[in-house]
């Protein structure tokens, strides 16, 4: 069945609010905030505000409540095994930081730490921080010339000294899906633990985290239609027992002493002081909103959106494209570049025909250097997309080239 495009935007408050024409397309950036999701916001801030975890008053109980059912509802959205698995933080920086440091013990001077060059620099910075601290190495998988994972030698890449892989689930760039079962088995090989960014994977529909075989995943509340401010990590379980609190604070202990605390089982020990309860809310109600929808529909009508984009972008004069051409394996990510012409000229130019698009590296300089370039045009589809949108970017686009060009 064809996904209704028309009743889909109307589980978003946006669309209500914004003149024509209004055609949004940085939805890699962050996606719209749904209905159910602004709903639980509100309703928490101006009806049930309260703090969580220690009230024994009735409007302090029922916050806590729904900041439990909160985590169940991700925790059902990632496929986790239990919902003391998600940890709930600001977002998939914050995350992967928390990530690094926790993992910090099992790091020593000569090892490993591998990432890619598809990766933002959430998930290259923390890990240089770390590395650095402990005299470790960074080493890096490349891209093919399509901007995918380039994982032709993986037991060079990956051996007996590398301790920690972390990579992108979806790149926030080209788009591309990474076939993460031969990076887990071969790190699983060496006894290494895998990190991954899901932040650009979670929008597309709910997972079996659990199935990916890594260790830990990141990601973000606003990326899937929630409010900014909130994300989750998760980690398997018989890992997450192991690991050491990250911040020390309220709510992290079980009992603290002048000469020592003792921290409370995990998930708590990772959530000091008062959490972004109103945007964790939000997180959870967005979950849960998009677990009921039809997303072979969903799927099918991104990637008919994605290649229209594609043919499209293929046929304008002295464009580049930057990222996979076919359609497997990969999301309605699309980046490009104008000869000559900087990104933030055309993605100014293209809000005067009313496209929201995002200019720049990306925060991913390294697959810019790869791709040898600084900064590229980005245009990233959600459900609420549809024809009309990729056609205002084309013909928009018609026009920038003539301009500028």
């Amino acid at each position: 069945m064809a996904l209704d495009v028309a009743a889909m935007r109307r589980n978003f408050p946006i669309f209500a609010h914004q003149p024509p024409p209004f055609h949004y397309l940085d939805n890699a950036a962050t996606g719209q905030i749904c209905a159910a999701a602004a709903e639980a916001l509100t309703t928490f801030e101006t009806a049930g505000r309260a703090n969580v975890k220690r009230g024994v008053y009735r409007l302090a109980d029922r916050a806590t409540q729904a900041f439990a059912e909160a985590r169940e509802r991700m925790a059902a959205y990632l496929g986790a095994t239990r919902p003391e698995e998600v940890i709930l933080t600001s977002g998939t920086t914050f995350g992967l930081n928390l990530a690094a440091h926790v993992l910090e013990a099992r790091v020593g001077p000569g090892d490993a730490i591998l990432v890619s060059r598809l990766e933002h620099h959430s998930n290259i910075v923390p890990w240089q921080m770390l590395a650095e601290r402990r005299g470790a190495r960074i080493r890096a998988l490349g891209v093919t010339e399509e901007g995918r994972l380039d994982l032709r030698d993986l037991e060079a890449a990956i051996d007996r000294r590398t301790r920690i892989v972390a990579v992108t689930h979806c790149s926030n760039v080209t788009g591309a899906v990474t076939d993460l079962a031969p990076l887990v088995a071969r790190a699983r090989a060496v006894g290494a633990l895998v990190v991954v960014d899901g932040a650009q994977r979670v929008p597309h529909g709910p997972l079996e985290v659990a199935s990916l075989g890594c260790d830990i995943y990141a990601l973000s509340g606003h990326k899937m239609f929630g409010a900014t401010g909130a994300g989750a990590l998760w980690i398997r379980h018989d890992l997450l027992e192991t690991l050491p609190p990250f911040l020390g604070g309220g709510e992290m202990i079980s009992r603290v002493t002048i000469e020592e605390s003792r921290y409370a089982p995990p998930p708590h020990r990772f959530e000091a002081g008062t959490p972004p309860i109103g945007p964790v809310l939000a997180m959870g109600a967005a979950a849960d909103w998009l677990a009921g929808l039809d997303w072979q529909a969903i799927l099918a009508h991104e990637k008919r959106l994605t290649a229209r984009l594609i043919a499209g972008l293929e046929a304008l004069p002295g464009l580049r494209l930057i990222g996979p051409r076919d359609l497997d394996d990969r999301y309605g990510v699309v980046a490009f570049e104008v000869a000559g012409v900087h990104a933030h000229d055309v993605c100014q130019l293209l809000d005067g025909f009313g496209v929201c698009t995002r200019g720049g590296h990306h925060c991913a300089q390294p697959l810019m250097d790869a791709f040898g370039t600084v900064a590229t045009v980005r245009a990233s589809l959600a459900p609420y997309n549809d024809a009309d949108d990729i056609d205002a970017l084309l013909e928009g686009l018609e026009q920038v080239i003539r301009i500028l060009r």
